[in-house]
């Protein structure tokens, strides 16, 4: 995969990302009882690609997959805990804060140099997520939802750099596939007793997140991460809470105010930026 077919799939493995909040608000069901079924679904979907002509990982490797697994689905289950508190705006724009953990988890653990101009970008996108955010009472559910936002931006950023070194050499598919499999069965136990409750709608809203918003989306994403560094990958989720909140105001009528959309341009501009400085910065196998 090229720099330019990997920004694509960034950009739509965004898109898909950014429905999975519409997909949570619908589905009543509880924020385990979700973990659960979208990690399921998820499973029997990547299950068919992951094993033509793949063979299967090392058991060193299974658990490390594993462990960043457990890292996705923390990060699921804090975010759809934001979602259920104060909605999908908050929530999403809580999680972006993820890219400013991107590059100090890279920077610490793999040494990598962060240049000024990837500070610049994670400055701007900031910024953008500084004028996006409405007015928070520090006594309300909406400050409670954003720190819950926040753990789960900070939990995918470990994702991003976790899977730099767990799937080097792995089909994308593959990855995804063990991974969740561990996310199933650490959240078969909390969400058993659930599971009879869940609606048929609601399973409906849990396939699709599963299907669309987990296995392409985070293959999408893996495949990314063989040409791109975790740092680049970051910002261009950040239009993740640009397509919740666009996602949200169609649906929902949560209509976004001109301080909204002006945060929202800046980090549509971020993005632009780090894809046209991704080009020159070093790649995955580059880094060795």
């Amino acid at each position: 995969m090229n720099r330019r077919k990997a920004l694509l799939a960034l950009h739509l493995g965004a898109l898909l990302f950014g429905l999975s909040g519409i997909f949570g608000k619908l589905a009543l069901a509880a924020p385990v009882v979700i973990v659960f079924g979208r990690a399921l679904f998820a499973v029997l979907a990547l299950t068919p690609f992951a094993r033509s002509g793949a063979a299967r990982p090392s058991h060193r490797r299974l658990l490390a997959l594993a462990g960043a697994g457990l890292l996705l689905g923390g990060h699921w289950w804090s975010f759809f805990i934001a979602i259920k508190v104060a909605g999908v705006a908050v929530a999403t724009l809580g999680f972006a804060s993820f890219p400013a953990f991107t590059v100090l988890l890279e920077g610490l653990l793999f040494k990598e140099r962060v240049r000024r101009s990837e500070w610049a970008v994670v400055g701007l996108v900031c910024i953008g997520l500084i004028l996006v955010t409405p007015h928070f009472d520090f006594a309300s559910e909406a400050t409670l939802g954003l720190c819950w936002a926040v753990l789960s931006g900070l939990l995918f950023a470990l994702v991003s750099v976790s899977n730099r070194a767990t799937t080097r050499g792995l089909n994308p598919a593959q990855a995804a596939l063990w991974q969740n499999i561990g996310i199933l069965l650490c959240s078969l136990p909390f969400a058993w007793s659930l599971l009879p409750e869940v609606r048929a709608l609601d399973w409906l809203w849990i396939g699709l997140l599963g299907v669309l918003c987990t296995a392409l989306a985070h293959s999408l994403f893996v495949a990314s991460l063989r040409t791109l560094n975790a740092r680049s990958a970051s910002v261009v989720f950040a239009l993740e809470p640009v397509y919740g909140i666009v996602f949200a105001w169609w649906l929902f009528h949560e209509q976004p105010g001109l301080r909204m959309l002006c945060g929202g341009a800046l980090i549509v501009l971020a993005t632009l930026i780090s894809a046209r400085m991704s080009k020159h910065a070093p790649s995955v196998e580059d880094l060795g």
